[in-house]
C-alpha cells in the first residue's frame, strides 16, 4: 500500500462550482491521454485491408493488429492499476505514456508485419499503465461528490468519444494513406506529456508499505493474458479443439490459484473483499457487456458496411459520424445530469438504448437505407454510451479508498478490454459458422444476424445487471439509517454495539 501526500488542491478548491485553470489543465491532460488509449482500440478497423494489401499479411495475421493491442491492454491492466498505487500515479503515468508515444512512432514506420504488431502490443501495455493511473489521479484530486462526479464525467466520456469515433478517424486518415492512423497519436501523445509534467499533482512524501504480491502479479496478469490470447485464438483453431479446451483448462487452474495466492497474501495484488462492494462488483460486469456488446456490434456493422453494402473508408466514417459526435458534444453535461439522477437511474436507461440501437440493426438486409437503418441505430447508441459510461465509471471507483483507486480502476478497465475481446470472438465466430464460409449476400446476412442477436443478448444481460442495482440503490435510499445506541466511555470516544466510532 501507497501512502501519498500530493501539492493537489484541498477538497474545497475541487469541490466549488469553480475550478482553476491548473485544475482544468490536469483535467485536459489526462483526458487526452485517455482518448488515446480508447482510439487505439478500435482506430485500425477501417486500415485492415490496406495494411494487409501492403504487407502482405493473410487474414489470420491481420487480425493480430487488432488483438495484439487489447492483449496487451486487457492483459495488464491489474498490474497497471496496483504499480500505480505502488510506485506513484504520476510517475507511471508519465513512463507509460512516453512509451506510447514511441511504440506508435514505430508502428506508422515499420515494413514488417511482425514489428507492426510488436508495435501494438507494446502500445497496449502502456495503455494498461496510463488508463488505470489516470483515472486514479483524478479521483484522488477531485472532492467525492459532485466535482468527482464531473469530472469523471467528462474524462469517461472523452474514453467513449475515442471508442466511438475509433472507427470515423480511421476512415477518414486511410483515405490518405494507412500509417496515419498510427502517426496521428504520436504528436498528440507527446503535447499530453509536456503538459502532465507541468501540471499534475507531484507527490512530497511517498513510501511503499508492506511488501510485492509477486505470485499474485504473476499469476494474475498470466490469467487474463491467457485468456484473451485463447478467445481470440478460438476463432481460428475452433473453440471445442483440443488446443483451445486445454488453453481454457489452464486459464482456469490459473485463475484458481491466483484466488488463493490472493485470500492469503499480507498485501495482495487484489484485495478481494473490494467485491464486497456491490457497486463496483456490478459496474465491472456492467462493463464488461456493455463494451463487448458495442465491440461486437462494431465488427458487424464494419464488415456489413464495407463489404455488402460496398461502402468506402469516407462513407464510413461520415455514416458512423453521428454516434461519435453526440458522445463528444455531451461530456460538458453529463456532470450535472448524473449528479440529479445518479448512476443507479442513468446505466439502466443508457443499457436500455444500446439494446435498442443493437436490436434496431437487425432490421439489416441488401439494400437497407441510412435514414432508415444506420442513422437511428447511431443516434440510440450514442445516447447510450453518452449516459451509460460515465456512469459505469463514476460506480466502479465509488466508495473506494484513496490507495485502492488504481485498483479499482484497473479492474474496470480490465473488465472493458476482456468483455472486448470475449464478445468480439463470439461474434466472429458466428459470423463464419452462419455464412458458412459463403460470399453470397445472403450468406453473409445470415452471418451477421446471429451475431447481432448474440450481442443483443450480452447487452441485455448488463441491462438486467444494471437494473437489479438501481433496485438495491432504491431500497438502501429508502431505508432510514440504524441509529446506534452508544456507550460513550472515558477515553472520548463512542462504542456501539456494530463497532467503535472514534471522534477525530
Amino acid at each position: 500500500m501507497t501512502t501519498a501526500t500530493v501539492t493537489s488542491p484541498d477538497a474545497s478548491s475541487t469541490s466549488g462550482p469553480h475550478w482553476t485553470p491548473r485544475l482544468w489543465g490536469t483535467l485536459l491532460v489526462l483526458c487526452a491521454a485517455m482518448f488515446l488509449d480508447a482510439l487505439d482500440v478500435s482506430m485500425v478497423g477501417v486500415a485492415l485491408p490496406s495494411i494487409g494489401s501492403e504487407l502482405h499479411l493473410s487474414t489470420s495475421t491481420l487480425q493480430w493488429v487488432v488483438s495484439g493491442y487489447v492483449l496487451g491492454y486487457g492483459g495488464l491492466l491489474l498490474l497497471g492499476g496496483r504499480a500505480a498505487d505502488l510506485l506513484g500515479r504520476r510517475r507511471v503515468f508519465l513512463v507509460a505514456l512516453g512509451v506510447f508515444a514511441a511504440a506508435s512512432l514505430a508502428g506508422g514506420l515499420v515494413d514488417d508485419g511482425g514489428l507492426l504488431i510488436a508495435a501494438r502490443f507494446l502500445k497496449g501495455v502502456s495503455a494498461a499503465f496510463t488508463a488505470p493511473a489516470g483515472l486514479s489521479i483524478i479521483t484522488t484530486t477531485f472532492a467525492e461528490g459532485p466535482a468527482r462526479n464531473r469530472a469523471l464525467s467528462i474524462y469517461t466520456t472523452c474514453a467513449a468519444s475515442g471508442f466511438s469515433l475509433g472507427l470515423v478517424l480511421s476512415g477518414l486518415l486511410t483515405s490518405v494513406g494507412w500509417r496515419w492512423t498510427f502517426l496521428m497519436p504520436v504528436p498528440v501523445a507527446l503535447l499530453a506529456l509536456v503538459f502532465a509534467v507541468r501540471l499534475l499533482p507531484r507527490p512530497v512524501e511517498e513510501r511503499a508499505k508492506g511488501g510485492y504480491d509477486v505470485l499474485g502479479a504473476i499469476t494474475g496478469t498470466a490469467t487474463v493474458l491467457l485468456l484473451v490470447f485463447t478467445v481470440t485464438e478460438a476463432q481460428g483453431s475452433g473453440w471445442l479443439s483440443p488446443r483451445t479446451l486445454g488453453s481454457l483448462a489452464v486459464v482456469v487452474a490459473l485463475a484458481a490459484a491466483f484466488l488463493r495466492i490472493e485470500s492469503r497474501a499480507a498485501h495482495p495484488l487484489v484485495r478481494l473483499g473490494i467485491f464486497r462492494n456491490g457497486s463496483v462488483a456490478r459496474a465491472n460486469l456492467v462493463a464488461f457487456a456493455m463494451t463487448g456488446a458495442y465491440g461486437g456490434f462494431q465488427f458487424v456493422v464494419t464488415l456489413y458496411l464495407q463489404h455488402l453494402l460496398g461502402w468506402s473508408a469516407l462513407q464510413m466514417a461520415l455514416g458512423l459520424l453521428p454516434a461519435g459526435a453526440f458522445i463528444a458534444l455531451s461530456a460538458p453535461f453529463m456532470g450535472p445530469i448524473v449528479d440529479r439522477f445518479g448512476t443507479g437511474r442513468l446505466l439502466p436507461i443508457g443499457l436500455l438504448s444500446l439494446v435498442g440501437a443493437f436490436a434496431l440493426f437487425l432490421r439489416l438486409d441488401e439494400h437497407s437505407s441510412y435514414l432508415g437503418l444506420v442513422l437511428p441505430s447511431m443516434l440510440l447508441l450514442g445516447v447510450g454510451f453518452a449516459l451509460a459510461f460515465p456512469s459505469v465509471n463514476i460506480a466502479a471507483t465509488d466508495g473506494v479508498a484513496d490507495e485502492e483507486q488504481g485498483l479499482a480502476s484497473g479492474l474496470v478497465n480490465t473488465a472493458i478490454q476482456v468483455g472486448t475481446a470475449v464478445v468480439l470472438a463470439g461474434a466472429t465466430a458466428l459470423i463464419t459458422a452462419g455464412s458458412a464460409g459463403g460470399d453470397s449476400p445472403q450468406a453473409q446476412l445470415d452471418g451477421y444476424r446471429p451475431a447481432l442477436v448474440f450481442v443483443a443478448a450480452v447487452a441485455l444481460v448488463g441491462l438486467v445487471v444494471a437494473m437489479v442495482g438501481a433496485l438495491v440503490d432504491r431500497r438502501r435510499n429508502s431505508t432510514p439509517a440504524p441509529v446506534p445506541d452508544y456507550d460513550y466511555q472515558s477515553t472520548g470516544s463512542a462504542k456501539a454495539r456494530t463497532g467503535v466510532l472514534t471522534e477525530h
